[in-house]
């Protein structure tokens, strides 16, 4: 069944470049599972698959050498992540969820339960936030086209974590836009996805045990936003992990605009594109893209945030350089820290308030996203305010974005199960 809602249609007088997105939407309502246990709920799930142990030490075998960017660097981790334990079973999980930013727009999203096969009735949840991807498909539930996810998969889910994960409005199954560091789409996505997990694995006979958050990049971010969510519901969380998360996206930004350095990733001008055209729709606010980006530039981003071509291509239309890529008079209004969308950028921080929560974060010297200094300030910030103990990690100072990652991931299970109750 499809359909298009009421609150989709009323988009139309939002502008031609969202219009477009808005004319062209439709939400798929998935068909129920077959074989295997319901849900008490809308949530549906079907198994995609097995990891056997072979599988899950290819992870940190062959596969890490891909990777990493150099083979030395995968090299550094070379013995350090044990052999699998146990073999994963894998299920794509749809979900019933609403857009926060569009009057609380019904939608489905979609994600992932991974179960290790423990025979255990209970264990321990952690829940995954993926980290920025151009692709719609690069995301949990297909994690074989997920590097990322396969490494928590490894790591956790065959040690015997539960790893569950959401695709994100826009990535996955959904027919959104993608929701690109929209704060409260995140939040709720997140959220929605737990509520689903939980169900699939009560329908599986397996009881969630502590709570833990993990996240790179995006997903740093992302983990950061919903754990203030979930500490404002009274959820539990026992500990939250972050792996070069921007929690403060409009630092992270201005210093990306205004103050580039040679180590800058030549992918931020479409992190940048993804940021402004989430913004611009999720917010209802058309022509954001034009008054940013260059109009050499402008149909390729358009182009990019609708699907309709690859990064590879996008980069080739475009300019590595954000400087190039934007409009002065936009870096400047950044750099004054003026204007509606800073405003908006601004409020999506994600480390202001007093964590009940214990934290970690990761950074590295030689991470092309984002900014040492970035990295800190979930530390310095609670130490000013008396929160719960948060700790920042330098991963070395030849850490790049991913190197950040594998280092995070390796620190963070020991962390977790020393915190695990007894």
């Amino acid at each position: 069944m499809r359909f298009v809602p009421d609150s989709l249609r009323r988009l139309a007088g939002m502008g031609a470049a969202v219009a477009t997105l808005a004319a062209s939407l439709t939400i798929a309502v998935p068909a129920a599972a077959e074989d295997l246990p319901a849900v008490a709920s809308a949530t549906r799930y079907e198994l995609i698959g097995t990891y056997d142990l072979a599988r899950l030490d290819k992870v940190f075998g062959e596969e890490l050498k891909t990777f990493m960017k150099t083979p030395e660097e995968a090299a550094a981790f070379d013995g350090l992540f044990p052999a699998a334990r146990y073999p994963v079973k894998l299920y794509k999980v749809s979900y019933p969820s609403v857009v926060p930013e569009l009057d609380n727009l019904p939608t489905v999203a979609s994600g992932l339960v991974a179960v290790p096969e423990t025979g255990l009735s209970t264990m321990p949840v952690v829940s995954y936030q993926h980290g920025t991807v151009f692709d719609r498909n690069y995301v949990p539930s297909r994690p074989d086209q997920s590097m990322e996810t396969r490494i928590m998969i490894a790591r956790f889910a065959a040690q015997g974590y539960v790893v569950i994960g959401a695709d994100y409005f826009g990535r996955g199954d959904s027919e959104l836009p993608d929701g690109y560091l929209v704060k409260a789409s995140a939040q709720q996505a997140n959220y929605d996805m737990l509520i689903a997990a939980r169900s699939v694995l009560a329908a599986l006979g397996v009881a969630p045990g502590q709570l833990f958050l993990s996240g790179w990049s995006q997903g740093g971010w992302t983990t950061m936003a919903y754990l203030e969510r979930l500490e404002g519901l009274g959820v539990p969380v026992t500990a939250a992990a972050v792996a070069s998360g921007p929690v403060d996206i409009a630092l992270t930004l201005n210093r990306w605009l205004n103050n580039p350095q040679p180590v800058d990733a030549p992918y931020l001008p479409g992190a940048v594109t993804l940021l402004l055209m989430a913004d611009a729709f999720y917010h209802q606010v058309p022509g954001l893209d034009a008054a940013a980006i260059e109009p050499a530039y402008l149909d390729a981003a358009r182009d990019l945030y609708a699907g309709r071509i690859d990064f590879d291509t996008f980069y080739a239309k475009t300019a590595p350089s954000l400087q190039a890529f934007t409009k002065p008079e936009f870096r400047a209004a950044i750099a004054a820290s003026k204007g509606p969308f800073w405003q908006r950028v601004d409020e999506r921080q994600a480390y202001r308030w007093k964590f009940k929560t214990p934290v970690r974060t990761w950074y590295g010297g030689a991470d092309e996203v984002t900014p040492i200094y970035i990295g800190k300030l979930p530390a310095l910030t609670q130490q000013l305010l008396g929160g719960a103990e948060t700790e920042a990690f330098d991963a070395g100072a030849t850490a790049d974005h991913r190197g950040v990652f594998v280092k995070a991931v390796l620190d963070q299970k020991p962390w977790f199960d020393s915190l695990l109750a007894e």
